[in-house]
């Protein structure tokens, strides 16, 4: 009964995964595209990174406390339908034909807010669902899926947007009001927690990534990796004025990052990462960088799809082995708390790192700023290889968290 009951749950959890992130997908690509198209400047696409990662660096820690203190299904349920509000109020801001940038940021700060206060609990939920060594397998196999949602996701929001740019948040906002719907098919379980003071217990998940060296060299190093390897967030900009592919093709764009993430991790599902995990990190982080200059200057349509493709993949990689290592190696009772310290060096390494991407675009040129940043990328690299000699002997992934 135990094994049949936790498979339901599974399934709830999934369906309640995928829908979360197929509306994120779709959200994104019509955020970006709706105000980029204001006053078609590379900075405001910067400037939706910042206002996305404040709420991050600013709730991390007491949305940490809150997903290890109470249910984090109702956290995940507060949250999922609080961000389709937040999208229903971008389809009021276009149907009433506003052009004011603030007010559209306000509408991305919401929504912002929402996401920061529920991604803690929701990473920690799948560690409370599936056990010991099927975790793995059940990480890399829901990677795969969510990777084929993220290959969807764009292409579906490159259509609605062709039709109009409201059908693209509306689509996003019933995907969330679904996965609010899974959410709630999840039993409630009791959080047992030391009552120790909110201060103390919001550093512990801190004090855990800076104790734990190889935790904080993989984390770290996908931080800087993807801060200055982001070349998402311009993408508006060369499907617009560099590739000149229209709504449709930017869709193609966005999506091709997953593709190559999806055949990555459908392959990790199946041969799970076993032997010289570290080495493994530091040659696909450096694959990425590469990939990152060669769409830069790229003015090839299929050339940047495949470059994208290539980032997406190796990206994969480095997620799945920092996944591993951050839910496996970190007590159940302080999931919440790591995870949300986690998400301020996600939130760095993507939102951040789009408002530097947008930034240096609008000072020496949109494909300048991408190639700098694969440079920049290969550079951190290079110091992480010898910053943290544990990460390049780093072996055997699974039999570590085992022990």
């Amino acid at each position: 009964m135990r094994k049949l009951f936790t498979q339901r749950e599974f399934v709830a959890y999934f369906v309640a995964r995928q829908s979360g992130l197929l509306a994120f997908s779709i959200e994104d690509v019509a955020m970006s595209w709706q105000i980029f198209q204001l006053r078609h400047n590379p900075f405001d696409l910067g400037l939706i990174g910042l206002v996305l990662f404040l709420p991050q660096l600013v709730l991390a820690l007491p949305a940490g406390i809150l997903a290890d203190r109470y249910d984090r299904r109702m956290i995940c349920i507060a949250a999922t339908l609080t961000e389709a509000l937040g999208l229903c109020g971008f389809v009021a801001l276009i149907l009433l034909h506003a052009h004011s940038l603030g007010l559209y940021l306000s509408a991305v700060a919401f929504v912002g807010i929402a996401h920061s206060m529920g991604t803690p609990a929701m990473r920690s939920l799948l560690a409370t669902i599936v056990r010991g060594e099927h975790f793995v397998r059940a990480q890399a196999t829901s990677s795969s899926v969510s990777q084929l949602i993220a290959i969807a996701g764009p292409a579906i929001a490159g259509a609605l947007i062709a039709v109009s740019t409201p059908a693209a948040f509306g689509g996003a906002a019933l995907s969330y009001v679904v996965a609010t719907l899974a959410f709630s098919f999840l039993q409630p379980r009791t959080i047992e927690y030391d009552d120790v003071p909110l201060v103390r217990a919001a550093l512990e998940g801190v004090h855990f990534i800076f104790n734990h060296k190889i935790v904080l060299a993989a984390i770290s190093l996908d931080l800087f990796a993807v801060l200055f390897g982001g070349a998402v967030a311009l993408l508006p900009v060369y499907a617009t004025n560099i590739l000149h592919v229209g709504p449709t093709g930017f869709g193609a764009l966005r999506a091709a990052p997953a593709v190559g993430a999806a055949f990555v991790a459908a392959y990790l599902s199946r041969r799970p990462i076993a032997r010289k995990a570290g080495r493994k990190l530091l040659a696909y982080v450096a694959i990425f960088g590469a990939a990152t200059i060669v769409f830069g200057i790229s003015h090839n349509f299929v050339i940047s799809l495949i470059a994208l493709a290539i980032t997406g993949g190796s990206d994969m990689v480095s997620m799945v082995i920092r996944s591993v290592l951050v839910q496996l190696r970190t007590p159940d009772a302080m999931r919440g708390r790591v995870g949300a310290v986690e998400n301020v060096f996600i939130g760095a390494s993507n939102e951040l790192g789009a408002f530097e991407s947008g930034s240096v675009a609008s000072l020496i040129g949109t494909q300048a700023s991408v190639v700098l940043g694969g440079i920049a990328t290969i550079a951190v690299i290079i110091m992480w290889a010898f910053l943290f000699p544990q990460l390049r002997r780093f072996d055997r992934l699974v039999e570590e968290e085992a022990a």
